[in-house]
């Protein structure tokens, strides 16, 4: 196949102009071994860690595709576990920077993540309802709790217990025991969506955050084991001693008169603390130690609560109690004491409320021994702010240490634009225009202006003129940052903005119908000699309809005009004459560009199409069916027939105006795309999105064919389907309230397919194996036997050797879903292969995990076929006998290990020890030394 046409692909370059995500949540995260000082960052599909004293990004953990929705890190500082909008989540080591793990589970965007106190599992909650439970150490999934009937807000393990907590949207809170993986207990007491949850006071008390301003307080007791009392142990029975509570460990079983869900713990509601804010709670957490607890609504109000410790508590009794004795002393009373208690909102006090520039989207916490705490919020306008709150003050206010703004804008970009040397970029929004260094992604200049629509550089490139929604056109100069100039040019917003080929002057459209042509001069200022750049209007072109979109034709003819008719009319521009109208678009263009050779001309419309006309007279070429809503921006490839548009469908799209095709799909961002521009030579794109991302694509050396652009696009879509399909079901198996941790997903897919290929390998090799000897046997000589290219790649290894090396290279956290796929006609092969790997002692604990598997999902048809009872009986045998070395050997090295853990403590407590008499003798000398002094001064 020869190819015909060749298009050079364009890929991304650069994400740039985001400081964070609204959509994740912030985290601080230990590096460099300093806690408290960067933050981890959602920024679209990537994450952004900022060091907030500096105000510089030390570190991007990059993602693939999805937009990041949730992030956690681990308890010991060393990897943060990242949850994206397509329900996987991978695990990144902060160290390096890279992703070791990957959890494909969910089958909708993960809501909330957390580790256990240890580190070792990992609980994920999503918007498909379901919980899972990861084993990090393994990286394999554990188990999937189904019970919830809504997304999922919260998840928390519990220090004490193996009890997993979660709440949702669903308007409940679910109490699970992870040893019998099921839910023991419901709490009801919720009217709305419970939308956060944190447990406070050494996990005795639960705070549930919900759609009103009630901050709900449970009490949460973990029930005593009763034992037999027939038994020689110590007895302990309920209500034995106060410590009882804290004391118990692994408490199952009650007595018979109990509700069966009160076996573990009773949840009983205490009473309620009222925040300020009247709307839903948005996010509800408490710092590590669990000693302030802190929450916000849909404002910009972070309030902040301290909870007091068992001791603060205690002692806040006595005073009570002191007080009470000494009116009852005054009031000569003789009653017994009042029994005194302290009040919820005595024991969690209101500390301070915190007020940010803008409405939050998260928050985290970290408090530091010195009883500083350090708080970081993450607003909705592309803002990190930090704030540090001294609790020991008599009224602790919080201080603003540092602000993150400059890598980005408070609000959506709406225009883009290229200077002529393909250097600088401008991008403009509501509240600001910046300009930013292509090269090196920095923001340059940053200049204050009103909502900008449209944008252009000056000839020259030392000025720059924005067109504003209120009717205004301000010119700014770039060498100073300044505004030099503001002119009322039309009445409504001016929608588009367009330089003459001459680059003389330049045209405006706008919302008051007209169409004005403005001319560059130069005018003397008062306060300075030198002349300064101006506008001056030249002429006026009035019409029916709002204006949308100018745009010259290149030889400075034409003129052509998009109406909110849905008509584009072009004109003569010497005369002002009417000479084509364009109809067709059921709805209004919003945006059309002119090929450099004025040929034609491509229109974009709201009704999500795009059209090709010629301009000599006015014929529709073709009408493209471009994107899946609004076509927002269109322009052509500097001297080519090929065009970018952007849409509202957040895709970026190439097209070939001559071929009437499409080219390739740009896929970056994840929301609206407003606008974009192409750099003079065409080798880059620069877009903005309702993400509040820039985005920059350049233009590779890379030739792209059609034909296998399809071909990529049809297997993208092949795989997509795949994750969304019915996942395989266990024959026999009902289902419950738990299930398999994994997905099924094109990797698991493949997966299989390689042991299948792996076992047939070894099945064709066995033959040929025999017939070999038998060959041998019949010749009365060894005759070469061929070695077949894979086995000899893999360094001559046996055929058995080769599908335990196929096995061990399958992602532990895909194993079962993959072995779930597998035909049972390959089982019976795997099962003699597993024997023979048992018995030699190679990889036993993989080979038992997938062993147990498979007899799990195939025991009926295992147990009723008589080739497999030898091979079940041996494997019987040699399983027991392995598995029973490995935990020796695991044994034997945990003992090792607590030996030396003794011994170095032993030393640490030694050389502890010689420290302090060492300073004993010396605070001694120093003494006498002191005395003999002052001796001698007398």
């Amino acid at each position: 196949m020869g190819l015909t046409r060749q298009y050079l692909r364009y890929g991304p370059a650069a994400l740039f102009g985001l400081v964070a995500s609204a959509r994740g949540n912030a985290a601080f995260v230990g590096l460099r071994g300093e806690r408290g000082r960067c933050v981890a960052v959602p920024a679209c599909e990537h994450v952004f860690v900022w060091d907030t004293r500096k105000g510089e990004k030390v570190l991007i953990l990059k993602g693939l595709k999805q937009e990041v929705s949730c992030l956690c890190p681990s308890p010991d500082g060393l990897h943060l576990a990242v949850g994206y909008e397509d329900g996987s989540i991978r695990v990144f080591s902060l160290l390096s920077g890279e992703a070791n793990i990957t959890f494909n589970g969910h089958k909708a965007a993960v809501t909330a993540l957390q580790y256990d106190h240890l580190g070792g599992r990992l609980v994920s909650g999503s918007k498909d309802t379901d919980v899972i439970v990861w084993d990090v150490i393994n990286e394999s999934g554990l188990y999937r709790l189904k019970g919830h009937k809504d997304a999922v807000t919260q998840v928390l393990f519990l220090k004490e217990k193996n009890l997993l907590v979660t709440s949702g949207k669903d308007t409940l809170v679910k109490w699970w025991d992870l040893d019998t993986q099921h839910c023991f207990k419901t709490l009801v007491g919720h009217r709305t969506e419970v939308w956060g949850m944190a447990l406070i006071s050494e996990e005795k008390r639960l705070i549930t955050g919900s759609a009103d301003s009630e901050l709900r307080v449970w009490d949460i007791t973990y029930i005593q084991e009763v034992k037999d009392p027939d038994e020689p142990e110590s007895k302990k029975t309920k209500g034995s001693s106060p410590g009882a509570e804290e004391n118990a460990e692994e408490d199952e079983t009650l007595e018979l008169d109990e509700c069966p869900e009160e076996r573990l713990v009773k949840c009983s509601k205490v009473g309620s603390i009222m925040r300020e804010g009247r709307d839903r709670v948005v996010t509800l957490a408490t710092d590590r130690t669990g000693k302030i607890l802190a929450c916000h609504g849909t404002d910009a109000v972070l309030e902040v609560f301290s909870v007091l410790s068992e001791e603060e508590v205690q002692k806040k009794l006595e005073k009570k109690m002191k007080k009470a004795k000494k009116k009852a002393k005054q009031n000569s009373e003789e009653e017994p004491e009042r029994n005194v208690e302290l009040s919820l909102q005595e024991e969690i006090q209101r500390v301070t409320n915190i007020r940010a520039s803008s409405k939050i989207k998260s928050f985290d916490l970290i408090l530091s021994p010195k009883g500083e705490l350090k708080i970081v919020l993450l607003l909705q306008n592309n803002i990190i702010e930090s704030y540090n709150l001294n609790l020991s003050a008599q009224v602790p206010q919080a201080v603003r240490v540092s602000k993150i703004t400059i890598g980005g804008h408070r609000s959506d970009v709406r225009t883009l634009a290229f200077s002529s040397d393909n250097i600088a970029i401008l991008s403009a929004a509501a509240e600001s225009v910046k300009i930013w260094n292509r090269s090196t992604l920095q923001c340059i200049r940053t200049m204050d202006c009103e909502y900008a629509l449209c944008s252009l550089f000056v000839p020259g490139d030392r000025q720059v003129i924005i067109g504003t929604k209120t009717g205004k056109l301000q010119l700014y100069d770039l060498a100073s940052g300044s505004l030099m100039e503001t002119l009322n040019a039309h009445d409504g917003a001016v929608w588009s903005i367009a330089l003459s080929p001459d680059q003389r002057g330049f045209v405006t459209g706008g919302a008051d119908k007209c169409v004005k042509f403005w001319e560059f001069e130069l005018v003397k200022d008062e306060s300075s000699v030198q002349k300064r750049l101006s506008m001056k209007h030249v002429r006026i072109l009035q019409l029916d309809e709002d204006v949308l979109c100018v745009r010259y034709s290149p030889n400075q003819k034409l003129l052509a005009v998009s109406l909110l008719d849905c008509t584009v009319k072009i004109f003569y521009i010497d005369t002002l004459k009417f000479f084509l109208s364009l109809y067709g678009h059921k709805l209004p263009v919003l945006c059309m560009d002119i090929s450099y050779d004025g040929t034609l001309i491509a229109t974009g419309s709201a009704d999500r199409n795009v059209k090709i006309w010629g301009l000599d007279f006015g014929d529709c070429h073709r009408s493209l069916f471009a994107h899946d809503d609004s076509v927002m921006y269109l322009q052509f490839v500097a001297k080519s027939h090929l065009f970018f548009t952007a849409g509202k469908d957040s895709k970026i799209k190439q097209w070939d105006a001559d071929k009437f095709e499409h080219i390739q799909t740009l896929e970056g961002h994840h929301q609206e795309v407003w606008c974009l521009a192409l750099s003079p030579n065409g080798d880059y794109v620069v877009s903005a999105s309702h993400d509040k991302s820039l985005r920059l694509w350049e233009r590779t050396r890379e030739p792209l064919v059609l034909e296998e652009e399809r071909e990529m696009q049809r297997e993208a879509e092949y795989e997509e389907s795949v994750a969304k399909e019915e996942q395989p079901v266990v024959a026999g198996e009902t289902q419950g309230e738990t299930g398999l941790a994994g997905k099924k997903t094109i990797e698991t897919i493949k997966a299989a397919e390689r042991i299948m290929e792996a076992i047939e390998l070894y099945r064709e090799e066995t033959a040929k194996l025999k017939e070999h000897k038998a060959i041998c046997k019949a010749a009365g000589k060894e005759v070469p036997f061929p070695v077949n290219p894979i086995l000899r790649a893999y360094g001559n290894i046996t055929p058995s050797a080769y599908v335990l090396e196929v096995f061990k290279k399958v992602k532990s956290s895909e194993l079962e879903e993959s072995l779930l796929v597998l035909p049972f006609s390959y089982v019976p092969d795997l099962l003699r292969l597993f024997n023979e790997y048992i018995h030699l002692g190679s990889e036993v604990e993989l080979l038992c995990r997938a062993l147990l598997f498979l007899l799990k999902i195939h025991f009926g048809q295992i147990t009723s076929n008589h080739m497999l009872v030898t091979v079940i009986e041996n494997l019987k045998k040699t399983t027991i006998s392995r598995v029973s070395e490995a935990r020796d050997v695991l044994g034997f090295n945990m003992a090792g290990l607590q030996y030396l853990k003794r011994e170095i403590e032993a030393k640490d407590e030694v050389t502890f020890f010689a420290d302090a008499t060492d300073r004993f003798e010396e605070k001694k000398r120093k003494r006498k030394k002191k005395e003999k002094m002052v001796l001698a001064v007398l």
